[in-house]
């Protein structure tokens, strides 16, 4: 007799030992009927005389005769005479559950019980292997319902996550409550937030194991600025983006995720060094890319190679169209946050506002969201622009040393004792940051009047033009549906869909961009103010610490000079 192996789920919950437990369980009395009634199709036909009365609404098939009282020897008997008489050989033992084999076990044992009371032919089930493949598929099937639709969200975390709809959002105080794993958390919750994990049927576990994968990823070069926690912070100014922007109200439900999914892995496996070091160093990264946009395309080729696993591939449910549309905008956006393509980001940004027709490119807008997204910590508040300065002026600075181990040229803000870190930030912000955030901003009310041309049809057009922007409507409808209903759901009650007040004024003074063609709000306005005054501030008082050092180093060589003089005379007299 083959002896059945438990699985490693076998704690998981009570062995069921006859049908009648399973009826007991309500969530999976539409699989037994299935399966049963499968059974009792195939019996009938291998086996006219065994089943006389198959009832699909019940859990047991109850043959013409009294039932056998079933006892554990007359099931070892049946277990033993299966085995011997049909070729189990292609089902591994270990792969059957304790509470499936019972199950089959005590069903064959009563048609086999009352068939030998029949006549003296024994039944030969010749399907037995394929009802042991029906009773697998009834275990994943109760595993897929007793699994939780949301990976679970520890209490603390989740109060912290109530705030993602601010602007200045602190992920330095979640990451800390989360255990350095805010990048896994903020993902799962916006993901449910915008209903993708159901939109797109995303099971949990390969969520989970694909976010422990992308987090690690992010830790592997241990940076002090590109980690997990940048990750999360340029993912959350995503939503931003999409929520009080109003931008998901633009986008379908494929690019909604597309774009959250860009900001997750942007920045996948980041060396800590940038694309200049790597084409002076000759890496071997550079060699395999050619010297263009390096990084970029190493984010991108490593997170997808991840998607190979089955285990990890979140997209395992997308339909081959759908598949495209999503690769696609995923590359074209994480592509663009080369900082070598800023320039030429915001010159075509700027000729598409400039058009008067509302047609506006959107693989290449959301392009500009996540770059602007991702160099945004200057227009946050203080509090959160200062570290995050001083972690990437300690990652230039380490790459500066490794640029003097090598022997090569260092990078512009990478030698540690010669980089004004002040100056360079005021350079920052008004060359780059400010107009970069200005433009989005221009870009985002022109899509905000894009989506009130959509909300509201021309007059005198044909009834299949209204029809067709009345089906558009819907959709965008739902998706704002999705958006806040999903969210009240993941946060539990009480909570609603709309900034959080906080202490700075420019932090809550965004407002949800509903498609009414209205100018939306720009926090990041007044933090890049204030932020650059801070600098000036700073550069001020560092210009008068350098200009007193200064003094002390031309006093001082003075003296020495004075002192090698006097020397000089006396040894002359002597």
């Amino acid at each position: 007799m083959v002896k059945y192996q438990s699985m490693s789920y076998r704690n998981r919950y009570s062995t069921l030992q006859v049908s009648w437990k399973l009826q007991q369980r309500a969530n999976l009395n539409f699989v037994v009927v299935m399966v049963f009634s499968s059974l009792c199709v195939v019996a009938r036909k291998d086996h006219p005389g065994i089943l006389t009365n198959c009832n699909p609404s019940c859990s047991i098939v109850t043959p013409s005769k009294k039932r056998s009282t079933g006892q554990p020897s007359a099931i070892s008997d049946l277990t033993r005479q299966l085995v011997d008489e049909d070729d189990l050989s292609e089902v591994q033992p270990d792969a059957v559950p304790d509470e499936v084999r019972d199950w089959l076990a005590t069903t064959f044992t009563r048609h086999a019980t009352a068939q030998r009371r029949r006549g003296d032919d024994k039944p030969r089930f010749r399907s037995v292997a394929n009802a042991i493949r029906a009773g697998i598929m009834v275990d994943k099937i109760y595993r897929r319902i007793c699994t939780p639709a949301v990976m679970q969200i520890p209490n603390n975390i989740t109060k912290h996550l109530k705030n993602m709809d601010n602007w200045s959002f602190d992920v330095f105080s979640v990451n800390q409550v989360s255990s350095g794993q805010i990048l896994r958390y903020v993902t799962t919750d916006l993901l449910n937030r915008y209903g993708l994990i159901s939109k797109f049927k995303i099971p949990v576990t390969v969520l989970e194991n694909f976010l422990i994968h992308v987090e690690s990823g992010y830790g592997k070069y241990k940076n002090p600025y590109h980690n997990n926690i940048h990750a999360a912070d340029v993912t959350q100014t995503v939503h931003y983006m999409l929520c009080q922007a109003g931008l998901a109200n633009w986008l379908t439900d494929v690019e909604v995720f597309a774009t959250l999914f860009a900001a997750v892995i942007h920045d996948y496996e980041h060396t800590g060094t940038t694309n200049n070091f790597h084409v002076m160093s000759g890496s071997e990264m550079a060699l395999l890319y050619n010297d263009r946009a390096v990084l970029e395309n190493h984010h991108l080729s490593a997170a997808f190679r991840l998607l190979k696993d089955e285990n990890l591939n979140v997209l395992q449910n997308l339909s081959k169209e759908e598949y495209r549309d999503f690769r696609g905008l995923v590359v074209e956006m994480v592509l663009g946050t080369d900082m070598s393509s800023h320039f030429h980001h915001l010159k075509t940004i700027k000729t598409l506002i400039t058009h008067k027709e509302l047609n506006i490119d959107k693989a290449k807008s959301m392009a500009l969201v996540l770059h602007c997204c991702d160099i945004s910590h200057p227009s946050k508040e203080w509090r959160l622009h200062f570290p995050w300065t001083k972690l990437l002026m300690e990652e230039f600075f380490q790459q500066g040393d490794k640029e003097r181990e090598l022997g090569l040229p260092f990078s512009p803000l990478c030698d540690r004792n010669t980089t004004l870190v002040a100056e360079s930030q005021i350079g920052f912000i008004n060359f780059i940051v400010s107009p970069s955030m200005e433009i989005l901003g221009d870009l985002l009310d022109k899509i905000q009047l894009t989506i009130a041309q959509i909300n509201r049809p021309a007059e005198g057009s044909s009834s299949e033009e209204n029809g067709d922007k009345t089906e558009c409507n819907s959709r965008i409808k739902s998706t704002k549906d999705v958006n806040y209903a999903s969210l009240d759901t993941a946060n539990g009650p009480g909570f609603e869909y709309k900034a959080n007040p906080s202490s700075n004024s420019a932090s809550s003074s965004a407002t949800l961009g509903l498609g009414n063609g209205k100018k939306i709000q720009r926090p990041w306005v007044l933090c890049l103010e204030h932020n650059k005054a801070f600098w000036q501030e700073r550069a001020k008082k560092d210009a008068e610490i350098k200009a007193l050092e200064d003094g002390q180093r031309s006093s001082s060589k003075e003296h020495q000079d004075e002192t090698s003089h006097f020397s000089f005379s006396s040894s002359e007299k002597q």
